[in-house]
């Protein structure tokens, strides 16, 4: 069996969600994991955001905007007059039960169940279609199997014990189901957050014991450097899985860094391909060796970078526990640290509770802090063990200020601070002298 999810932009449109529906349609045994049409999550949490206000007149122009955009969908997803006015109706109801939330005071568990529905509209506008065409398949509800714990962490029994129970049940080859959203420890209305949709496939590959699991996207996997911001670029034919982790944490939007973690730790292969380029192989992410080379370069922006100095480091223990004791307490995750006798510097990628975390910090010393920062990852298998590697990697970054450099702390990276404003010039050098690529 193999898993396959299919993100909001692949089942955009009614001729998208036709071209998936071909994708699907083949052998081994499948479960589908589906998005919310592209779009409709934003306007859900738009939805969310006037109920919190309570501004019932935006909460109706809202909804009617989607009646309009799904009413256009059906129209060209389906053939069979009947089908529409069914679909219609069913659509009519996800609106009746959205707007009914207009009638108390709305929650955060509200909120969760109003998130939902985008998924729950596209698994059955697909699972209509692919009746429509005599597909074998069905859909099964992620909200009768998914499930997370006391600690928002996937309930790995209660998972594997529904969700195999419900395919014995169900003999289709094609299993549809929803991303994204799950039930808590209460029974209630949920969502897994991190990685959403891409998170639900992992898991399910590991409780079915999935040959593969196969993320499809509008890119044809992960390439070796960011094409919003360079001319040219290539897929990556092959990483592992710590090298993804990096990529995806240091900005490859295509993947989120904890969402193939359950596949990794069960060794199942997770697979990236195009819905837009389905011929093309993609990349493939994997425990097994990939090559000692770099294989890409990512850049995360809106970095903070906050220097402590103090003449109190000098030979002292337990100073850095008590710096990042205020971290903590803030609740501030770090990203890049380096240390000299008597400073060290940090790098934090949010702007929440800033201020008093400074205002804290300095009790410790002198602090310095400096925003619109880029942090740039080279990614590769035993990036430091190999000879020549840092030498090329500083070379092409001759000409550009770093602020910081993170190097040795993994195998896999090497971390550069630079400032936003020559972010694009860095990627570029890098293409070039990295990858021979203009």
């Amino acid at each position: 069996m193999i898993i396959q999810k299919f993100g909001g932009t692949s089942v955009g449109n009614a001729q998208r969600i036709k071209h998936v529906a071909e994708l699907v349609q083949s052998e081994p045994r499948k479960i589908v994991v589906l998005s919310a049409v592209a779009g409709t999550t934003n306007k859900l949490v738009e939805i969310t955001q006037a109920l919190y206000r309570e501004d019932k007149s935006t909460v109706g122009e809202l909804i009617e905007g989607l009646k309009t955009e799904y009413n256009v969908l059906i129209n060209d997803l389906y053939s069979d007059k009947e089908r529409i006015e069914h679909v219609a109706q069913m659509l009519e109801g996800h609106w009746n039960h959205i707007y009914a939330f207009t009638l108390d005071m709305f929650t955060p568990f509200e909120e969760r169940a109003v998130l939902a529905q985008g998924e729950l509209i596209s698994t059955s506008l697909f699972q209509f279609y692919l009746e429509e065409i005599g597909a074998d398949s069905i859909r099964i509800d992620a909200l009768s199997f998914m499930r997370i714990d006391q600690q928002l962490e996937p309930d790995e029994w209660y998972i594997k014990d529904n969700l195999n129970r419900l395919l014995s049940e169900n003999t289709a080859n094609i299993l549809i189901t929803q991303g994204f959203i799950c039930r808590n420890h209460f029974g209630e209305v949920d969502n897994l957050k991190r990685g959403g949709s891409d998170y639900t496939a992992s898991i399910i590959g590991v409780a079915v014991e999935a040959t593969e699991v196969q993320i499809w996207t509008d890119i044809d996997g992960m390439h070796n450097n960011d094409p919003r911001v360079v001319n040219v670029t290539k897929p990556i034919e092959r990483l592992s899985f710590d090298e993804a982790a990096e990529l995806a944490y240091f900005g490859a939007k295509i993947l989120h860094p904890s969402s193939v973690q359950p596949a990794r730790r069960a060794n199942i292969p997770v697979v990236l391909k195009s819905t837009m380029a389905s011929e093309k192989p993609g990349t493939i992410i994997s425990n097994a060796p990939s090559g000692n080379f770099i294989k890409a370069v990512a850049a995360k922006d809106g970095i903070t970078a906050i220097k402590i100095k103090s003449g109190r480091m000098l030979m002292a223990y337990g100073f850095l526990r008590k710096v990042f004791e205020v971290f903590e307490r803030h609740k501030v995750s770090i990203d890049m640290i380096t240390t000299s006798e008597v400073a060290v510097s940090l790098t934090i990628d949010s702007h929440e509770n800033l201020d008093p975390l400074v205002k804290e910090l300095r009790a410790f010393g002198v602090v310095e802090v400096e925003t619109n920062q880029c942090i740039v990852c080279i990614v590769g298998h035993l990036i430091q063990e190999e000879p020549g590697h840092a030498a090329l990697i500083f070379n092409c970054l001759a000409s550009i200020p770093l602020r910081m450099i993170s190097y040795g702390g993994s195998k896999n990276n090497v971390s550069l601070l630079i400032h936003e404003n020559d972010k694009e010039s860095a990627l570029r050098a890098l293409n070039f002298g990295l990858f021979n690529l203009d």
